[in-house]
């Protein structure tokens, strides 16, 4: 018997800069100011990313092309991958992304459908929500409370078989 599903996400829509807290200012600058050494030669869409960690420090990431586009990754993967990496012990208390043209002002930028996957994947990871905050237009910023409210159907380690080595 087919029945709808209905699915409530709450965003809250910021008119500026000045309601964040200043945790989430300080991720939130970095984000953009991350956008600075982005390699976009081809798209010239330059994109940072800033994780807030539990210790107070930021671990950065930005979008790195390549002539063979689909060899190239975004913002958020390379923060979060290269965290993974260097600093595996660390828990992400606050997330913020940034995107900026070449040569223009910062404006409205969503994770790709990748993205979504990898960052719900380490929220599950840690066990805890990631807040999120992501430009929106005429200088709004979108407050998201979980990585998860960006990818609601995620597959995740539940959707995998269960096989013994």
């Amino acid at each position: 018997m087919a029945y709808p599903l209905h699915l409530t996400i709450t965003v809250e829509v910021l008119d500026s800069e000045a309601e964040l807290s200043p945790a989430e200012a300080t991720v939130w600058q970095q984000a953009r100011a991350a956008t600075d050494h982005s390699y976009a030669p081809y798209s010239h869409f330059h994109v940072g990313a800033a994780l807030l960690l539990d210790d107070g420090s930021v671990f950065r990431g930005t979008n790195q092309e390549n002539a063979a586009y689909p060899s190239g990754l975004c913002a958020e993967r390379t923060a979060l991958f290269g965290l993974a990496v260097n600093q595996p012990e660390r828990h992400i208390v606050g997330m913020a992304v940034a995107a900026r043209p070449a040569t223009g002002t910062f404006g409205p930028a969503m994770p790709c459908g990748a993205c979504r996957q990898v960052m719900t994947e380490y929220e599950n990871r840690q066990g805890r929500p990631i807040p999120l905050l992501l430009p929106g237009p005429d200088g709004s910023i979108y407050r998201f409370h979980s990585l998860a409210d960006l990818l609601p159907f995620q597959f995740n380690a539940d959707d995998l078989p269960k096989t013994k080595l």
